[in-house]
């Protein structure tokens, strides 16, 4: 398929379907950009940003008439109803694992008519999650990761996040609010639960703010934590893992496996 499929003048509200319209070299279908939007890097030189996560420039969108405006899930649902009021063609992607990213992926691609070189991208990223997990299963034994998306209140990993924790070669220990597709529902109620579960390794991604792990580590019942103990608590920034796209299952979870496979190597060393 060539030029002339599907949408020409698409505005993408989230900063994932940005960079998987640019890996698939459809970047000159985007008009406007996610004012958040850090990867690539080039997009933001290169295109105008009108929105911002919750809201955005109604009339600016309106006034780049874009064929298509791609937005993700409840979050954006405010947005994307006055858009639809503006008379505008809104798709709204709602995708929370890993298995829905990549049928997500395959459904933006298929709309610009690259479903080949989707597909060509797709495969070797599974290859790659295969090569880790095989990795992975070698190891004598897991480390147990608490994932930290906000800290006031404290909510545990998105469902993505947290089958690709498991991916990585570590076990999430928070497995039941992995479910919630709500950030409301995974909240933890009680400030000692995840210090209870004693985790190995402690993973910040506090959604647009920088990680502070003395803060973390300071906490009421937390100062005999394994993670705590051994200062194993580490940021991995939003853009790279809280994003449902390329980025998460790329950078994303090279640095979770990075961090679990140096926490399986000293393990093993010290046994």
């Amino acid at each position: 398929m060539g030029p002339g499929v599907g949408p020409q003048r698409i505005v993408c509200l989230t900063e994932e379907t940005t960079e998987w319209l640019y890996l698939l070299g459809e970047d000159a279908r985007i008009v406007g950009i996610s004012g958040y939007t850090v990867r690539p890097r080039r997009a933001r030189q290169e295109k105008p940003r009108v929105s911002a996560f919750l809201d955005g420039k109604i009339d600016r969108i309106v006034a780049l008439q874009p064929d298509l405006v791609i937005g993700f899930s409840d979050m954006q649902a405010a947005l994307a109803d006055k858009l639809i009021r503006a008379g505008l063609n809104v798709f709204i992607t709602n995708q929370r694992s890993v298995a829905e990213i990549f049928a997500t992926l395959r459904l933006v691609a298929a709309l610009v008519g690259a479903h080949e070189r989707a597909e060509a991208w797709i495969s070797t990223c599974q290859a790659r999650h295969a090569e880790i997990a095989a990795v992975a299963a070698a190891w004598p034994r897991r480390p147990r990761v608490y994932f930290e998306e906000w800290d006031e209140p404290m909510i545990s990993a998105i469902r993505w996040v947290s089958e690709l924790v498991g991916i990585a070669g570590g076990d999430d220990i928070f497995p039941e609010l992995a479910l919630q597709s709500m950030g409301r529902d995974r909240v933890i109620a009680d400030p000692l639960e995840p210090a209870h579960r004693a985790p190995d390794l402690i993973v910040g991604s506090w959604c647009g703010k920088k990680f502070r792990p003395e803060k973390v580590a300071a906490r009421d019942g937390w100062a005999g934590v394994p993670a705590v103990l051994q200062g194993r608590l580490h940021e991995i920034k939003s853009c790279d893992i809280l994003q449902p796209g390329p980025a998460a299952l790329t950078d994303g979870l090279e640095q979770l496996h990075r961090l679990c496979a140096d926490w399986a190597r000293r393990t093993s060393n010290h046994a």
